[in-house]
């Protein structure tokens, strides 16, 4: 075997990994560091329109969901420019208490 053709089967090998499990539980990180996604740093994403969106990145994983109020909808806070991310969300877990 080549090595493309070695390398191909591993690309495939690895995506498919990703795809098995019981994934039906959203609130727990299934990455390498498992925990409770409760227990990771959210920041705020603002998209091109001007809504608030909680971005969470976990290093190999990323967490992104509207912010909205207590009706149901989006929360426009103007925290900063569209397409633009604000707060500690890129190391993931939150420092200890």
């Amino acid at each position: 075997m080549t090595i493309k053709v070695s390398m191909a089967i591993l690309g495939v090998a690895v995506a498919v990994a990703g795809c098995t499990g019981d994934k039906s539980n959203k609130t727990i990180d299934r990455g390498i560091d498992s925990h409770s996604v409760s227990e990771l740093n959210a920041g705020i994403w603002v998209d091109p329109v001007g809504c608030d969106h909680w971005i969470i990145d976990d290093g190999v994983e990323g967490y992104l969901s509207a912010r909205l109020d207590k009706y149901g909808k989006p929360v426009c806070s103007g925290i900063a420019p569209p397409n633009t991310a604000v707060g500690d969300f890129k190391d993931g877990k939150r420092d200890p208490i």
